[in-house]
């Protein structure tokens, strides 16, 4: 359930409780499946969205949708991030030696942002993962895996599946996650939507995707279900992967990559004493941390 705490009281009020300085209910923006053809360039204007400042460097805002020919109400979690102004770093969870299972509630009091990051294994997280410089795990094998990469001057990128040799070989990386399927290469729909053998375009789940705009700032978009209110919001029903794509590209995303989502998919904010939280069901290897540049 998403919830709004405020830090160091009493307070929890929920979704669907009265909320000083909440945003007014509109209507939903109808969403269909990226079409092959379609590019964000050729996004005549963006969603007129209401944001919220969140932290310095970061903005968000809620985007009431209605996904495909039944209208399904989702609202994406939409977050901005200035990367000038916000360092991200991974967070791998461990006890001793091993590895630990992590949440949106384990983040760290200087986290502004907090998500779970990549896919997992029994064993771990899955493909390529550099920490703070060092390799920790070599890239997997996947036609439409990607990987969210940060090099050492702190610009994030999102690479293809045909990228990633050439980025491991030439080095200088801070921060790499693994993930698919890759969704946006250059504005476009990439194979996994449009190839011989595309992702399942009628699968629909709760969404978590990562995408970066022209200006350099990422985007982070998470779905959570709409139509029953906060008691069903975590329920399994959101966007298809076509559809999260389709609201990256008129969101302004020109490369994005999809993260687990599902059951995993959790997101904290934080500005001052307040902390907005989306929670996961299942806990995860990794996570993406954002703190504040000194």
């Amino acid at each position: 359930m998403r919830s709004r705490i405020l830090v160091g009281s009493a307070l929890l009020l929920t979704l669907g409780a009265a909320v000083p300085g909440a945003q007014p209910a509109s209507p939903p923006s109808r969403i269909g499946a990226m079409r092959c053809g379609d590019s964000t360039a050729a996004v005549a204007a963006r969603p007129a969205l209401a944001w919220q400042a969140g932290a310095p460097g970061v903005r968000w805002t809620r985007w009431p949708v209605a996904l495909g020919d039944r209208g399904v109400r989702v609202t994406f979690v939409v977050v901005e991030i200035d990367p000038a102004r916000v360092a991200l770093s991974l967070e791998i969870a461990r006890e001793g030696n091993a590895l630990a299972p992590w949440s949106v509630e384990l983040a760290p009091d200087s986290a502004v942002v907090a998500f779970n990051a990549g896919q997992f294994t029994d064993a771990g997280p899955w493909g390529w993962v550099v920490h703070r410089g060092r390799e920790w795990q070599a890239p997997a094998s996947g036609p439409y895996a990607g990987a969210f990469a940060i090099d050492s001057a702190g610009v994030p990128v999102v690479l293809g599946a045909q990228a990633l040799a050439a980025a491991r070989a030439r080095g200088g990386w801070r921060e790499v996650l693994q993930s698919y399927p890759h969704v946006l290469a250059g504005g476009r729909a990439t194979a996994a939507l449009c190839g011989a053998a595309p992702v399942d375009a009628s699968h629909r789940d709760i969404r978590l995707a990562i995408g970066t705009r022209a200006d350099g700032r990422i985007l982070l978009v998470l779905s959570r279900y709409a139509a029953v209110g906060a008691i069903g919001e975590r329920m399994p029903i959101g966007p298809t992967t076509a559809e999260t794509a389709e609201g990256l590209r008129q969101l302004g995303a020109r490369d994005a990559l999809m993260l687990d989502g599902g059951l995993s998919a959790q997101l904290l904010l934080r500005t001052g004493r307040i902390v907005e939280r989306w929670d996961g069901l299942r806990r995860v290897p990794l996570a993406l941390i954002g703190v504040p540049r000194s």
